[in-house]
């Protein structure tokens, strides 16, 4: 399978990506949409003309964002709804009061590296509740809507961390692994890329695709418990070019039928023998595997039940 090649490169930005595209009468959800790359992503897809849900846990700041984001695109239908992905009773209230069809689903919202082990109140490992298991929850609560908008897209924004670990299989909640931040991180991120696997290999039939993603090293809220961005100058974005690859995947139609890939720098990315010092545009075996995307959906929707 030959990577997918786009034209655009690192400086690309999302509004680079949407020249031209119009995308009225699209009705898209963007989680964390009202911070860091977030902003970004609701901006540039509401200037070409698309319904853009804001679900955000904080929804009176989101709502400050949305009226900023209203008047710079002289779009009015922006709109916020309340979600918590870490809270899976606030999953399930969102997914019970959306009635309408959904052609793109960005899983934005995410946390990175918290320096001691936290859980939620259904006992799992805070970072792989955010990231990974809260977007499950709601990709498969919307599941109906996404079928019912034809060729609909779910987006993965994953990280570079992934390279960082696998799904830890036996320990996800780190029961009995010494918990380090960054492991666990790369675990959720993982997981995100297995989540856009899975749904290539078993929604296909519906016209539902689904790709992720690694939107690049950018100065956001993202990093506070790291100390701020570590990544040298040359390579840091702007959340301008961080939202490029979100809206790449969720509206260019140079992803026409493509699913169950992971983009960098708005290309597919290499899959890698191992972890190098540059982590841009590489990809880890263990993430794109067909394998553990379905045991990892098996897992997840176990523990859906349970709760």
């Amino acid at each position: 399978m030959n990577r997918l090649k786009t034209g655009f490169d690192f400086s690309t930005t999302a509004a680079d990506v949407l020249q031209g595209i119009n995308l009225e009468g699209k009705t898209m959800i963007v989680t964390g949409g009202a911070s860091g790359i977030g902003i970004e992503t609701v901006r540039a897809l509401a200037a070409a003309g698309a319904a853009v849900t804001i679900a955000a846990r904080r929804p009176d700041a989101a709502e400050a964002v949305a009226a900023d984001l209203r008047k710079a695109t002289g779009n009015a239908a922006i709109t916020v709804e309340p979600l918590d992905v870490a809270d899976l009773s606030s999953v399930r209230r969102f997914v019970t009061a959306w009635n309408s069809p959904v052609d793109a689903l960005i899983n934005n919202a995410g946390i990175m590296a918290l320096p001691a082990l936290q859980r939620t109140g259904e006992g799992r490992e805070m970072q792989f509740a955010t990231n990974y298991l809260g977007h499950f929850a709601l990709t498969l609560g919307l599941y109906p809507w996404l079928k019912a908008a034809g060729k609909a897209r779910v987006v993965s924004v994953a990280s570079s961390g992934a390279l960082w670990s696998p799904v830890l299989w036996d320990d996800m909640d780190f029961r009995f692994t010494p918990y380090h931040p960054i492991v666990a991180y790369g675990q959720s991120k993982t997981a995100c890329i297995l989540l856009s696997v899975g749904i290539a290999r078993k929604w296909a039939e519906d016209g539902i695709t689904s790709n992720a993603l690694n939107p690049g090293a950018i100065a956001t809220n993202l990093q506070r418990h790291t100390g701020g961005l570590k990544t040298p100058e040359p390579f840091r974005k702007t959340p301008e070019q961080g939202a490029a690859n979100s809206v790449l995947l969720a509206a260019s139609p140079l992803l026409d039928g493509i699913s169950g890939r992971y983009f960098d720098n708005c290309n597919e990315a290499e899959i890698v023998a191992e972890r190098s010092e540059q982590t841009a545009g590489a990809v880890a075996p263990y993430a794109v595997d067909p394998q553990n995307a379905d045991r990892l959906w098996a897992m997840a929707e176990a523990t859906l039940a349970e709760g």
